[in-house]
C-alpha cells in the first residue's frame, strides 16, 4: 500500500526497534508476525512501515496493515509471501521470536474506522486485503458494537481465507454481521458464498439480499481488485464519498 506522508518531527512515526514476539501460520501463503511494538495506540485500518537491515547495511521497506484491534498487544501483521518479495521471504522463511525489526507508525487516518462512527458498514476484501478490516471487525466485536455489518471477502480458495474460523465465529454472535466469501478457484463451502470470482454482478446480488444502504465502506486489496469492487459500488448507487479504499500491488 502506498503510505501516508510522514510529518517532520511527528513522533509517533519515529522508527523504534522491536522483538518479534512469535509467528504464526495463517495459510499456505500468509502468515501473522506479532510484534511487541509499543507505538501509539493505533486506529483500526491503519498501518506500519517496517524496515529490516541487512549487516551489509543494505535496506529495504515495506508497509503493512495491522490486523489487531486497538488496544491489543502484541501488534499483529498479516504478511502474504510474494514471489521475488524480500521483505515477505525474510518473515516467512527465518524470522524467529526474538529477531529485532524496526517499526515505524501507526500511520494512516484516511482509511480508518472507530465503533462511533456507526453504520451500516460495507467491507469488501480481497487477498491479504482483509488485514485492516479484520482490525475493524475484532474493534466491533469488543466494543459490542451492533452495527449492521456486510463482509465481502474473495480468497482463491476456502483454505486461503485468512482468519477464516475466527469470522465465522464472529458471524455466528449474531449482532448484525453477516459474511459472505467469493471463492476464486474452488468451490464455496456455504451457500451464502460467491462461486468465481466476484464480479460487480456478484457483489451486488449480495448486497441486495443485505438490505441495507452502507454509510461507510472499506474496500482493500489489489490495485485491480480495488478499481473493479469501487466501480461497481458507485455504479449502483453508492456514493463514492461514503467509499474509502487501500490499494495493494498485484494482482489477487
Amino acid at each position: 500500500m502506498t503510505p501516508a506522508p510522514v510529518p517532520p518531527g511527528d513522533a509517533p512515526l519515529r522508527w523504534h526497534e522491536v522483538a518479534i514476539a512469535r509467528v504464526e501460520r495463517r495459510t499456505p501463503r500468509v502468515v501473522s508476525v506479532y510484534v511487541d511494538a509499543g507505538l501509539a495506540p493505533h486506529l483500526a485500518g491503519q498501518h506500519v512501515d517496517v524496515r529490516l537491515t541487512a549487516p551489509d547495511g543494505y535496506r529495504a521497506e515495506r508497509s503493512y496493515s495491522i490486523a489487531s484491534a486497538p488496544g491489543s498487544a502484541p501488534l499483529e501483521l498479516a504478511i502474504e509471501h510474494l514471489e521475488g518479495g524480500e521483505v515477505s521471504a525474510y518473515f516467512h522463511e527465518a524470522a524467529e521470536p526474538g529477531d529485532r525489526i524496526e517499526v515505524r507508525g501507526p500511520i494512516g487516518g484516511h482509511f480508518a474506522w472507530r465503533p462511533a462512527d456507526g453504520g451500516p458498514l460495507l467491507l469488501v476484501a480481497g487477498g491479504s486485503g482483509m488485514a485492516p478490516l479484520m482490525a475493524m471487525l475484532r474493534q466491533r466485536a469488543m466494543a459490542s458494537a451492533r452495527v449492521a455489518t456486510l463482509l465481502v471477502y474473495s480468497a482463491r480458495t476456502w483454505d486461503e481465507v485468512i482468519w477464516r474460523d475466527e469470522i465465522l465465529a464472529l458471524e455466528a454472535r449474531g449482532d448484525g454481521l453477516d459474511v459472505a466469501f467469493a471463492i476464486t478457484r474452488g468451490a464455496p463451502a456455504r451457500s451464502a458464498d460467491v462461486a468465481g470470482r466476484l464480479d460487480a454482478q456478484g457483489l451486488h446480488a449480495r448486497l441486495s439480499t443485505w438490505r441495507h444502504v452502507p454509510s461507510h465502506t472499506y474496500v482493500c486489496g489489489a490495485n485491480r481488485f480495488v478499481e473493479a469492487m469501487t466501480q461497481a459500488l458507485v455504479r449502483g448507487g453508492i456514493a463514492a464519498p461514503t467509499i474509502r479504499a487501500e490499494r495493494y500491488g498485484g494482482a489477487l
